[in-house]
């Protein structure tokens, strides 16, 4: 016998609960309220966290009011259900949207988080998503003041837990990796920061994987943070000889991913009689060049690293304030394979099958997920304004 064919609008109405609930990206959410009046009201309506004041303290001195700023990573598709592969214009295009506390939204590079400039005039106030196949990649968090400066001294934040449903400030974590290596958190009506480790400030990246807070530090080892805020090795140390070591998550496994450059980091203040509190960035390390990338999955079952030299299909991306992975397949122009990174001299991408590095001269001519708003997507812009 077949399968047995349920229209959606006849779906028991206990079930949408359910079925809403499951959504854990916010566009997700929206598009579930947005299908009929039931579905709409069968789950409440989301609140952003980021658009709530959060009197956190933060390493600065200045006494300003810092509140939390988050940015969305989409992947947008055109509504074409046979694009035409020949064509750059007809696949994915990546986008950063950034909301302030002001509720003010910025399109921004997801590799660089700098503003898109190249956008059509004038730019729509409203856009319907409706219009587009939308889905959530990865999401961004910066401390900024109300003049809209991002507070210094902090390399990456991640909020705890990070689920569409988590709409409680009280209820909320925020784990900090600080410039100098240390990793923090602090939670709602806390006066200071608590260091996670008062032992280790080699740590280089922090993320959330499969509900649970993971950090990486120097020397590859991770770890997950639990419930009491006390560090769990997960792995043991990579022993790998690289600079920088960064977490991504890639069709639900994680990989380290270690960075070499041609000079050591800088990890500490020039003088060491410098207060704690006084990030100023002119105190940190120098940007040095990056020339080479390694790749590891950890062998769970044996408990080893093993290194992995064929991403096939996938495209790491190893962003300012985030790292995520796609498809090549989902955009035009691009190749699997590699990561993509920035450094002083700008965007960069490594192949791993050469292990050769490339700059953006090398790719120029080529359309990217990086570059300008893609064609189909500027038509249906305009086609939208009233």
């Amino acid at each position: 016998m077949g399968e047995r064919v349920v229209e959606w609008s006849n779906l028991p109405m206990e079930l949408l609960p359910v079925i809403g609930k499951t959504l854990q990206a916010r566009i997700d959410v929206i598009r579930f309220r947005s299908i009929c009046t039931s579905w709409r009201s069968s789950i409440p309506p989301l609140r952003e966290i980021s658009t709530v004041p959060l009197p956190f303290p933060f390493p600065t001195s200045s006494g300003s009011q810092a509140f939390l700023s988050q940015s969305t990573i989409y992947r947008l598709e055109p509504p074409d259900e046979n694009p035409n592969p020949s064509t750059c214009s007809s696949k994915s295009w990546l986008v950063k949207v950034e909301e302030s506390e002001h509720g003010t939204v910025r399109l921004l590079n997801p590799l660089s988080s700098l503003h898109i400039r190249f956008l059509p005039d004038p730019l729509p106030k409203v856009i319907n998503l409706l219009d587009f196949r939308v889905i959530e990649v990865s999401k961004a968090y910066r401390f900024q003041f109300s003049s809209d400066m991002h507070v210094p001294g902090m390399n990456k934040l991640v909020l705890f837990p990070n689920s569409a449903w988590n709409t409680s400030v009280e209820d909320t974590l925020i784990f900090v990796l600080f410039h100098e290596g240390k990793l923090g958190f602090v939670k709602y009506g806390d006066e200071n920061w608590t260091l996670v480790d008062d032992h280790n400030f080699y740590y280089d990246d922090i993320i959330v994987y499969k509900g649970q807070v993971y950090a990486v530090d120097r020397w590859g080892t991770v770890s997950w943070i639990d419930s009491s805020m006390k560090l769990i090795q997960f792995s043991p140390p990579l022993c790998g000889l690289g600079n920088q070591k960064h977490l991504v998550e890639s069709c639900g496994e994680l990989y380290v991913v270690d960075r070499y450059f041609d000079r050591e980091r800088r990890r500490w203040y020039l003088d060491e009689n410098i207060n704690r509190n006084n990030h100023n960035l002119n105190n940190y390390r120098v940007h040095p060049n990056t020339v080479d990338f390694k790749v590891y999955k950890l062998d769970q079952e044996w408990g080893c690293w093993v290194m992995v030299k064929d991403l096939g299909d996938r495209v790491f991306v190893l962003g300012n304030d985030c790292s995520f992975s796609v498809s090549a397949r989902e955009f035009s122009g691009c190749e699997g394979n590699c990561i993509y990174f920035t450094d002083k001299n700008g965007i960069g991408v490594f192949y791993l099958e050469n292990q050769r590095i490339g700059k953006k001269l090398d790719f120029k001519d080529r359309c990217h997920i990086f570059w300008a708003l893609p064609s189909w997507l500027s038509s249906n812009l305009h086609s939208s304004k009233c």
